[in-house]
C-alpha cells in the first residue's frame, strides 16, 4: 500500500469507522501539533523547560502538516454537506488548527535560531 493510499483511507475513515473518523484524526493531529508547539515556543525564548526547542518546533510543524493534509483530503473525498454526519465541519475546523500548529512551530524554530546567536539570517524572518 502506497503512502497516497494510506492517506486516502485515513481521510475517508477507512474500515475502522464512519465518515467522521478521518476528520477526527485530522483534528487530533492538529491539536497535538498545537500542544507540542506551545511549550516549544516558550523554550525557544528561554522562559520554560529544559527540552530542545528545535525538536518540539519540528514536531509541531510535522503534526500540523499531517493534520492539514488529512483535513484537506477528507474535504476533497467526502460527500454531502455540513450536518450530514460525514465530518466535513470537523475537517473545516482541522485546517486552521493544523496551520496554527505549523505557524507556532515555525516561529519557535526561528526564535531558537535567533537565541543561539546564529549570524545567518533566517529566510522570511525580520531582524
Amino acid at each position: 500500500m502506497s503512502a497516497a493510499d494510506v492517506l486516502t483511507v485515513a481521510a475517508e475513515g477507512g474500515v475502522i469507522g464512519d465518515g467522521r473518523t478521518g476528520a477526527n484524526l485530522a483534528l487530533g493531529m492538529g491539536l497535538i501539533g498545537v500542544i507540542i508547539g506551545w511549550p516549544a515556543l516558550g523554550r525557544a525564548t528561554g522562559r520554560t523547560g529544559t527540552g530542545n526547542a528545535r525538536t518540539g518546533a519540528r514536531s509541531a510543524m510535522a503534526a500540523g502538516l499531517v493534520g492539514t493534509a488529512l483535513a484537506v483530503l477528507h474535504l476533497a473525498t467526502s460527500s454531502g454537506g455540513p450536518g450530514t454526519g460525514n465530518g466535513r465541519v470537523g475537517a473545516v475546523v482541522a485546517v486552521p488548527l493544523g496551520l496554527i500548529a505549523m505557524a507556532m512551530g515555525r516561529r519557535a524554530l526561528t526564535r531558537s535560531r535567533a537565541a543561539e546567536g546564529n549570524s545567518e539570517p533566517v529566510a522570511g524572518s525580520r531582524r
